[in-house]
Formats: structure tokens, sequence, C-alpha cells
């Protein structure tokens, strides 16, 4: 039988042992899920306390609650932060941040030191498996180099197999999860496709396979470019509208009433979390590198970036209607969170509108049931705990954030100024 028959048995029969490296917002639902189809997990990551609390059954992810991780701890999931037991697992899956560095550029340095810990512990009958956003290409340039550098010369797709399968993680839904999100796989080769669906395919309902690893790629980067793209352009509506005295909330939800050829997506603070505003990014940047300008992407980008400036604009001319200056006033900004119902801070545009406010002398203060302190640049600020004071004392209320467990028409009625980014109360 070859290598790969017997690791497709393996992952059939349940018998397998797989590893996950990074366990946040993507690593630790999947492991969770590799352990409910009945395989033998361990969860890898540097962050001690992560490792302590999952061992414990303890969960720090909002998708995942405690009662189902103590569920899979400790017969079937683990965790450690020893790179060592990768030299017994079957498959591995690499689940690692990969942000843009401070001149916008892709900083792939997670994966790449992911990689070379496989490399050091890569033996036949082993999958790998990236799951980190990232530009086409990088599998195949980046990591298999690194694996076929092994001193027995295992060759891809005959002694150990690798893949790409882009994480579609949306915290915060219940509806859509890991298990029930239709999943994009590409093989380096055939057969690593073959083997990496079969070890998948036990914990994931749908796989949608694709002819490479550069395609599977390119999915994950088009799908929030689309989003990225169609949201600017929203935003720019409601620039265009401000400027023609018009509602364009009013002007989307006519739009949206059109039952063919229009969907509707919505203006807002600006883009926030661990996609929208990043991945486009890393797709633009290959592409400068082969001399192409995105400039869709770009266009987007930049009209979403400044949507915070715009909004605190708007604090100050609201500001101005009452008389008063945006330096010294009380601005409460409601919600910090990137959107509602999570704790997730990552590129949450209400940062930038509390930091752009204090650079113009506002005193600010935030309310989010989500997140009861944050540390963000040089700010450090925790939840003002009695809403209904804050909203007393402040001459102005920003709505960043629209959490259900807001009360929108109490809000109206208490705030003497109201900015809403979110056009949240609009039929209040």
């Amino acid at each position: 039988m070859s290598i790969e028959s017997e690791l497709i048995a393996r992952f059939t029969n349940k018998t397998a042992h797989v590893a996950v490296i990074g366990l946040g917002y993507v690593g630790l639902p999947l492991a969770v899920n590799f352990a409910q189809a009945g395989y033998r997990v361990t969860g890898i990551d540097l962050d001690k306390r992560k490792v302590d609390a999952i061992n414990r059954g303890e969960s720090y992810i909002e998708d995942i609650p405690s009662g189902v991780l103590s569920a899979c701890v400790p017969h079937s999931l683990t965790a450690t932060t020893d790179f060592g037991i990768l030299a017994q697992v079957d498959a591995v899956s690499i689940c690692v941040p990969t942000p843009l560095n401070k001149t916008g550029d892709p900083d792939i340095s997670f994966i790449i030191n992911a990689t070379v810990e496989i490399a050091r512990r890569l033996h036949p009958g082993m999958l790998v498996v990236l799951e980190s956003t990232t530009y086409p290409g990088t599998t195949t340039e980046v990591m298999l180099p690194r694996l076929t550098e092994n001193p027995a010369g295992w060759q891809v797709g005959k002694d150990f197999f690798l893949a790409f399968s882009p994480e579609r993680v949306d915290p915060g839904r219940i509806d859509f999860t890991t298990r029930n999100t239709p999943k994009v796989m590409g093989g380096v080769t055939p057969a690593c496709l073959a083997v990496a669906l079969a070890c998948y395919g036990q914990a994931i309902e749908t796989l949608v396979p694709v002819s490479s690893s550069e395609a599977a790629e390119m999915v994950k980067l088009f799908e929030n470019t689309f989003r990225s793209v169609n949201i600017g352009l929203a935003n720019e509506l409601l620039l265009m509208c401000d400027k023609l005295g018009l509602d364009a909330w009013e002007v989307l939800e006519a739009a949206a009433t059109k039952p063919f050829g229009f969907m509707k997506f919505t203006p807002g603070p600006g883009l926030g979390g661990h996609c929208i505003p990043i991945d486009p990014l890393y797709l633009s940047w290959k592409l400068r590198t082969l001399q192409y300008n995105a400039r869709f992407i770009e266009l987007a980008s930049e009209i979403n970036t400044e949507m915070p400036r715009y909004w605190v604009q708007k604090v100050q001319d609201r500001l101005n209607d009452v008389g008063k200056a945006v330096k010294g006033s009380q601005v409460l900004v409601l919600g910090v969170a990137y959107k509602k119902n999570v704790s997730d801070l990552r590129e949450s545009p209400a940062l930038d509108i509390i930091h752009l406010l204090q650079n113009k002398g506002a005193r600010v203060d935030y309310h989010d049931p989500f997140v009861p302190n944050f540390t963000y640049e040089e700010l450090s600020l925790a939840s003002v705990p009695d809403l209904e004071a804050a909203l007393k004392c402040a001459d102005c209320v920003v709505i960043a954030t629209d959490h259900a467990q807001y009360d929108w028409r109490d809000i109206a009625r208490h705030a003497k100024v109201l900015v809403d980014t979110r056009h949240v109360t609009e039929n209040a």
C-alpha cells in the first residue's frame, strides 16, 4: 500500500493524530472540530496562557463555549508549546496570523517560522495544510522549498503532502460555523489534494476542491476583496449623498428592493476585523511585484481608511451646531469592537475614531459590554461602568458598534448630540 493510501486510511478510520499550530479565532475552532470528528488532536501555541487555558477546558474564544471545549479535553484534545509533538502527527494545520508590516507589505514571518518547525520534524506520511490568509504562491514558493530541503529527499505528493485551505471564520456567527461553512481546498499535487480532502472530510460538511494551492489562495483574497470594494462603494455613496443632501440609507433600502442584480452593502465607520481591511492588500502587493496596479483594491482601501475621519468631522459639525467645540467636549463612544456582539478589536475603526477625537482635544470615554478594557498604541481605556450616567454627562454620543444589548431608543432620548455611524436608530 502506498504512503498516500495508508494516510487516507488513517483519516478514514479516525486513527490519525492531527496538530493545529496557532490557537486563535481560527485554530481553536478547527482543533475542536477535528476532536469532535474523532481524531486525536494536539494544539500548538507559543502563548502559554492559551495552552494552559485549553488544558483546563477553559475557552477564550467566544465561538467555542467552555462546555464544548471541556468535553474534548483531555481525551481527544490537548495543547502544548512544544513543537516536538510534530514528529508524531499525521497532519498539521497552520493557523497563524498574517498581518501587514508598517510599510503595508505582507508579514509572513509566522508562516515561515511554523514551516521551519515542521521541516525539522517532517516524516513520510505527513500532511501539511496552510490556512493562514496570504498571497497566491506562498504555499509553493515559500513553504515547499523549505519542506523539500530534507536530507532524505522526500518528495511532495509521494512521501509528504502539502495543501492550502483558506479559513472562513466570521466571529460571533452561529448559523455558519467551522463545520458547516463550505471549505475550499487546493493541493500542490493531485495526491496532496486527495489526502487533504480525506483529512478535512471527516470534520467539515462540505469541501470545495480547486485545481491548485494558488487557486485556493486566490479564492480567499477575492472573497474579501469583493466585500472591501463593495463596502468602499457604499461608503462613497454616503459621501456623495452627504454632499447632495440625500439620505444614503433611504437610497440603499430602496435599491435593495430590486429582486435581481443588486446586493446590499451598507456604509459604516470603516473596516475592521482580521480579513477585510488586510487581505485585499496582500493581493495588491503581489500584483505590484508583477507590475500591475490593482486599482479597485487601492481605491476602496483609500475610501474605507478615511471613514473614521469623516465621522470625526461629523462629531465636530454636530457639536458646532449646538455651540460647542470638540476641544474640551465629553464624547462617549458606544462599542469599540469591530462588529456587533463580539469582543474582537482587530483593526476596529472605533479605535481610530477615539484616537482622532482625543487628538482634537475631546475627552473620550467608551462603553462596550464585550470589551471591559483595552490598550491600543498609546491608548489605554476602560469601559464606563454606568452607561446611563455616562450618557447624561456626554456632550456627544457616537454609535460605533451596534451591539444588541443597547437600547437605541433610550440612547437617542438621553443623547444631547448623536452621531450614528451605523444608522441603527433610523427607524427608532
